[in-house]
């Protein structure tokens, strides 16, 4: 596998890195620029001048986090200095951004003493709303964040410590309420002494372990009182126990926490702890036990691990975004303790409530509830952001290190729900989803690389099952050429595959002997790959093709068309993109397939499109444009669309649907209430865009593409009797996984039941 590789080209392609700068403000004039900095940027720096509190008013401090590392403890990699670990502080500010919509800079700073670090660290923070510190060794790590969260008036936190801290104490809540047990009877032991086991343990005393139950164990065994040399992180857990290997510490115990390394809790060990017990093999990437192991070794069993391809996933990602959002929204001086525990029950309780759809569909399980299997929220939970901001806000409030008090929560809720829309996962949601159970995908034109590399990304992401189709010494030689990792991938080669070729043109004759094809041209025209490759998908050998990327659209859809066949309620089949914009996805139809398309194929369009939404579970809420608004024009391209809406308000009433409008009123909900305020698009505005014109729908996707900085996936093709989906000529690699992806959703949607085969209006 050529894994390097990829990350090395994904960091470097186009401008390096991970993160930019973009400006907030106007800048195209010279008034903009004048306002900018000079003269007009003076004005607010003189107010900040009399009043330093107003910087938050007038830059970007309040919402600005410091990600800062020494690179002495980067993941598994150790020590390997600041600037090597600057991809992480990177992918660090990118967590911070798209999941609670926190702007970062990432500073590493090479100095290995505790007290040039910390006075390079002070003489930045008036920069700063807040400061993450991230791998920096133990014990350092205790006394950096303990100087600086003395010595600064602004939220300061090591996530190493505390993000596992706060999210393993979360799921240690849920998992002892499960076995029915109280925390400050149980037997714990703590396998490492490291930051994050050191802070963990505390964090559990916090919630009422008790100190004389616990037992931490280091890479010499247990740490006891008669140990020399213990410094003083280790000394407060030190047991005067008559125990000295992790075999004897176990014994009895109820919980086992493992911050250490693979493997080094055997199955023994699991036998030989107390009923139901409770185990949290935290380490990255293999834990302390394998799962499988663990979980054939004891039913009774409660277990997590670090890892998202199993239940009860540690994951700090569900924690440090949302705890700095609470923190940065109050201003408050520090994270305490106060605000970690509120931010633990947060989590905790979440677990315990009903899961969203959106959700679900992301795991693919038709109900997750709280259990065994489920004791801490998953890092796709959209609810995350206005559920763990708000209890760590409140307690700051509460406990006086806030500096701004919110009053009205459900107002602080709304503006966290919209700080992102909370539709913006939708590919990390879609993904997810196909990962869980991964569909048979054919590619007609596997003898180019980008395909070739497209069906890598999708084999090694576990998103889909690919089939290659073309000349297999082409594919061979191409796979060998560009180093692509598709061992045990399927290579169909439809001239070597006579008897099946022989078959598919006799069913493709059956289909279409009375539509100009004789049994000879049948044959023939089966061995064009497009044809053999709608064939595998209409005979149950795939379960869904891509093709499209160096043949004409219509070329690709008509052997779709003559072989598939669209489904029987649809008078014609049409094109969907999916815009992925800055206020969450937006869905456009026709946009490939329908030139001028009439009032029943506009509503036919609708609700193909509006059935598609909803298997993403969105509800969609549809806007059918034109250049006139609600009656304005007679011109017979308005009254299409006019009776489109009629047909639908009548036959579907509970289906958010409107126009003719212009497209700036389907958004513009000030502009709609202020002059239109019957509109069923008042609250909220649209999602879906229905076009009366393929030049219409066309020329908006590309020029929102261009101009607006969407990212678009599709075309998806709606309205086939299976899944069948045409990329865009030349489309990049990217472009080609996404589109994997839908059509692995689409497969399973139409397998499973889950998915409504019907318009659901309520």
């Amino acid at each position: 596998m050529n894994h390097d590789k990829d990350a090395l080209d994904y960091h470097a392609s186009g401008r390096p890195g991970k993160i930019e700068v973009i400006p907030s403000k106007p800048t195209s004039t010279q008034r903009d620029l004048s306002l900018a900095y000079s003269p007009g940027v003076a004005v607010p720096c003189k107010e900040i001048e009399k009043d330093r509190d107003k910087v938050y008013k007038y830059t970007a401090k309040g919402n600005l986090v410091a990600v800062i590392s020494n690179g002495t403890a980067v993941l598994g990699l150790g020590n390997i200095g600041a600037e090597a670990s600057k991809p992480v502080m990177e992918g660090k500010g990118l967590l911070f951004k798209i999941l609670a919509d926190i702007d970062v800079f990432d500073i590493e700073i090479d100095q290995n003493n505790v007290e040039d670090f910390v006075k390079t660290v002070k003489a930045i923070s008036p920069t700063f709303g807040g400061i993450n510190l991230e791998d920096i060794k133990a014990p350092e790590c205790f006394e950096i964040e303990k100087r600086l969260k003395n010595e600064l008036k602004i939220p300061v936190m090591h996530d190493d410590q505390h993000g596992t801290a706060i999210i393993s104490a979360a799921a240690l809540l849920n998992a002892l309420d499960l076995a029915e047990k109280e925390i400050d009877q149980v037997q714990i032991v703590v396998n490492g002494a490291g930051a994050s086991a050191i802070s963990c343990t505390r964090l559990y005393l916090s919630l009422g372990a008790k100190p004389e139950n616990i037992v931490m164990v280091d890479s010499t065994g247990v740490i006891r009182k008669d140990r020399e040399n213990l410094d003083s992180n280790k000394a407060q857990f030190a047991t005067s126990r008559d125990l000295h290997s992790l075999s004897d510490a176990v014994q009895g115990s109820d919980v086992f926490i493992g911050l250490s390394r693979k493997d080094v809790f055997t199955p023994e060990m699991l036998k030989t702890m107390a009923a139901n017990p409770i185990v949290f093999a935290l380490a990255n990437p293999d834990p302390e036990i394998a799962y499988e192991l663990a979980v054939a070794t004891r039913e009774d069993l409660i277990i997590a691990t670090g890892r998202s391809d199993y239940p009860n996933q540690v994951n700090n990602a569900i924690g440090f975004p949302y705890i700095f959002r609470g923190a940065l929204d109050v201003r408050a001086t520090q994270i305490n303790e106060a605000m970690k525990l509120a931010a633990v029950k947060a989590i905790a309780e979440l677990a315990k409530q009903a899961v969203p759809e959106i959700v679900n569909m992301a795991y693919n399980q038709r109900n997750i509830i709280f259990g065994r299997d489920y004791i801490s929220p998953k890092p796709l939970d959209t609810r995350l952001i206005y559920t763990v901001a708000p209890a760590v806000a409140k307690a700051a409030i509460e406990s006086g290190v806030a500096q701004r008090i919110i009053t009205k929560w459900d107002t602080y809720e709304e503006e966290l729900k919209k700080r992102l829309g909370l539709d913006e996962k939708l590919i990390r949601v879609i993904t997810n989803k196909a990962k869980q159970n991964p569909q048979r995908v054919v590619f007609a034109e596997a003898d180019n690389y980008k395909i070739l590399k497209a069906a890598q990304i999708v084999k090694d992401e576990g998103i889909a099952i690919p089939i290659l189709l073309g000349n297999n010494e082409k594919i061979q030689q191409l796979i060998k050429e560009n180093n692509i990792d598709l061992d045990n991938v399927t290579i169909i080669d439809p001239r070597q595959e006579t008897e099946t070729t022989q078959l598919f043109g006799e069913l493709f004759f059956q289909k279409r002997h009375r539509r100009g094809f004789n049994l000879h041209e049948a044959k023939k025209v089966i061995m064009e790959r497009n044809y053999y490759c709608d064939m595998m998908v209409e005979t149950g050998q795939a379960d869904a093709l891509i093709s499209g990327l160096t043949r004409n659209y219509a070329d690709t859809l008509r052997p779709a068309l003559r072989i598939i066949g669209k489904q029987k309620e649809v008078s014609k089949v049409a094109g969907m993109y999916i815009l992925l914009t800055k206020k969450g996805p937006v869905f456009f139809a026709d946009t490939t397939i329908n030139v001028n398309p009439g009032t029943k194929e506009l509503v036919d369009i609708t609700i193909m499109v509006a059935k598609t939404v909803q298997q993403f579970n969105m509800r969609p809420k549809i806007a059918l444009l034109s250049f006139s608004n609600f009656g304005s024009s007679e011109d017979p391209a308005s009254v299409k669309v006019r009776r489109a809406v009629e047909y639908l308000h009548d036959q579907y009433p509970s289906l958010l649907v409107d126009g003719e409008m212009q497209a700036n009123l389907a958004f513009n909900t000030q502009l709609l209430r202020d002059n239109y305020p019957f509109s069923e698009l008042i609250e909220g505005g649209a999602n879906t865009l229905i076009f009366p014109s393929l030049d219409a729908g066309n020329i908006a996707y590309k020029l929102l593409m261009e101009l607006g900085g969407a990212e678009a996936i599709g075309p998806v093709l709606l309205g086939m009797n299976k899944p069948v989906h045409i990329l865009q000529l030349g489309s990049p690699v990217r472009d080609i996984v996404n589109m994997i992806t839908i059509a692995v959703v689409d497969a399973q949607s139409r397998k499973g039941p889950s998915v409504p085969n019907r318009l659901v209006t309520a």
